[in-house]
């Protein structure tokens, strides 16, 4: 591989508005041809450097150099004409439109000057599509395709483009073991046809499998680049953190106790008519981490939604320490002892305009009132910065604002807000998903501590090495099915569980009903 240096970020500054300093000193060397990790903690500078080379942020110093030229990206528009293309982490398809018309969409081939050249479409599309042997039908329509296609279809769309360098946010989120491996394999096509690859992960496994060199971050600066095969997991995550990082989490064998959640045959068809929840029953028990696997898409979610009563189901029951559910609504759950963390902490999670000792009380006022009206504003004080200290939460002060933190801090708020007092059932939807190394330790923690005190958990995770890793017992969701229970996780892998998110293998539903 050759070592010519293809971009370049020298000293980069940028300061937001508010006064956040999100790089600093930041220095990056991308080689032609290499598969470049960065990989930091959450708020460490990744998002925003990974803006600004793609044109969406403009730094207030340093400077960019193209080739070995100074240049300057003002806009995503400049970036592609470099070409530079990204793939976000949020695909950003059309749905109803086919994989063709997403691939040149906003660049269609025209004829007779106005109307699109459907026949010239087809054409840049599998010609792309063949040239980097993506096997894909880009005549299918987006909303009928699989994550790994969607994928391919928005790496395609920059490769149609002109990219020859492409970056790529925690591309393998959402994918199953073997869409990560078609991945890989595709990533390495691009590769040996000279495309520069800038790989942002979280997964330490991942990028020491594909990566070549790996950058990394710290507190808005860059820490070290080092070759892969001359560091280890360990090495980079103490680097990430500044500390000594546990990878693997010891448990002790699970004291199960009496059931404490049962769901009864919960139906649910969303607003397009979908069945997400097809006659879904299981039983939650005290002591146990409870795991939800599946392929995004496939009723984790409104399983969530209706397990923490933000939604109520068509059909079907849940009792809680046997008693039936008869009221939906969030109030009602949490009143029953069952906390929620949620997928998506800066919509659903945090009030992001208020202080963080405001959303650590929302749901627990009501304990802390001095008399019938007043709060007890000194018990509260005391609280909020003995939970920042205990959580590790990373600011100024309880009353500094959610919106000024990190996304790993404001997770970290969501989960002192939901994992403190009175918890006895615990529904944990992506609590880890795109937050670092050292929240991703201290909140998996804090699940295993609070099941080893007797609470029951339910993990609903994309990430299979944390389902392995802190799972006693797991369900496989397909179709809005459970289309598979494993009663005891340890000798599952990755790879066995794969084929039952992708519908490869299903136990009978006889077989699922009989163990839960």
């Amino acid at each position: 591989m050759g070592q010519k240096v293809v971009l370049k970020a020298e000293n980069i500054l940028k300061v937001y508005p508010n006064g956040v300093v999100a790089n600093k000193d930041v220095n990056l060397e991308v080689y032609e041809g290499e598969i470049h990790a960065l990989i930091g903690e959450n708020g460490a500078g990744k998002s925003t450097l990974m803006k600004i080379l793609f044109g969406m942020e403009t730094p207030e110093g340093g400077k960019i150099y193209l080739n070995g030229q100074e240049v300057k990206i003002d806009s995503p528009k400049k970036a592609i004409s470099m070409g530079i293309g990204m793939v976000h982490q949020h695909f950003m398809l059309v749905d109803s439109l086919t994989i063709a018309e997403n691939i040149v969409l906003g660049a269609e081939p025209k004829k007779y000057g106005a109307l699109m050249n459907h026949r010239e479409m087809l054409r840049i599309s599998e010609v792309c599509a063949e040239k980097y042997k993506f096997d894909i039908n880009v005549n299918e329509k987006v909303e009928n395709v699989s994550v790994g296609i969607k994928q391919e279809t928005e790496i395609l769309k920059a490769l149609v483009r002109g990219a020859r360098i492409l970056i790529m946010d925690e591309p393998t989120a959402v994918l199953t073991p073997q869409e990560t491996k078609k991945l890989f394999e595709e990533l390495r096509i691009l590769k040996s046809q000279g495309h520069t690859i800038i790989f942002i992960s979280h997964k330490l496994n991942e990028i020491m499998e594909i990566c070549d060199r790996v950058t990394i971050m710290r507190h808005g600066t860059t820490v070290e680049t080092t070759w892969v095969k001359d560091t280890s997991p360990q090495d980079i995550s103490n680097k990430m953190v500044g500390r000594e990082v546990v990878l693997h989490i010891e448990k002790k064998p699970a004291n199960i106790g009496n059931v404490c959640l049962e769901a009864k045959n919960l139906t649910y068809i969303n607003s397009i008519g979908k069945k997400m929840l097809d006659h879904v029953s299981l039983k939650l028990r005290s002591g146990e981490i409870m795991s939800v696997a599946g392929v995004e898409g496939n009723g984790q979610s409104e399983l969530a939604s209706v397990l923490t009563g933000v939604t109520k189901p068509m059909q079907g029951e849940i009792h809680i320490f046997n008693n039936q559910i008869e009221k939906y609504e969030p109030a009602e759950f949490r009143k029953n002892h069952v906390v929620y963390i949620p997928e998506d902490r800066m919509e659903v999670g945090c009030a992001v305009g208020m202080t963080i000792k405001e959303n650590m009380f929302a749901d627990k006022v009501d304990r802390y009132l001095k008399g019938r009206i007043f709060l007890n504003g000194k018990v509260m004080n005391e609280k909020a910065e003995q939970w920042v200290d205990d959580f590790s939460i990373l600011c100024t002060s309880a009353e500094q604002t959610v919106s000024m933190l990190s996304g790993g801090n404001m997770q970290k708020v969501v989960a002192a807000r939901e994992l403190t007092e009175n918890v006895e059932i615990i529904i944990a939807e992506q609590p880890t998903r795109g937050i670092d190394a050292g929240a991703s330790e201290l909140i998996r923690h804090k699940l295993v501590e609070l099941r080893d005190q007797g609470a029951a958990v339910l993990l609903i995770s994309a990430d299979l090495n944390e389902i392995l890793e802190l799972s006693d017992s797991c369900i496989v969701m397909y179709n809005g099915k459970i289309n598979a229970y494993f009663e005891d996780t340890t000798h599952l892998t990755e790879e066995e569980l794969g084929y039952y998110m992708l519908g490869v293998k299903n136990q009978s539903e006889e077989e699922v009903r009989a163990m839960l």
